[in-house]
């Protein structure tokens, strides 16, 4: 066979994708079959989340960070005047 007739009978993706009709996946006909005689129980789109932590004001969390900048910014200054050079 020469190369041209390997292009030629090339799945043409194009074609595929514009078709009027298209099959379901394998997964998709086994869930349908198996919904049609026991159809699954409602459930929420997202579950409940259980009780969360009270967070943190931004203030405290603001302070935090200044803080240790602060304590960066002092310790280098403390560092840079105990060095000999």
């Amino acid at each position: 066979m020469s190369q041209r007739d390997d292009e030629e009978q090339e799945f043409d993706f194009r074609w595929a994708a514009d078709a009027e009709h298209k099959e379901p996946s394998a997964r998709a006909r086994m869930l349908a079959a198996r919904w049609r005689e026991n159809p699954p129980d409602p459930a929420p789109f997202r579950a409940d989340p259980g009780p969360v932590a009270p967070r943190r004001s931004s203030w405290v969390s603001t302070a935090i960070v200044l803080g240790c900048v602060a304590a960066v910014i002092v310790l280098l200054g403390y560092m840079q005047t105990r060095s000999p050079y």
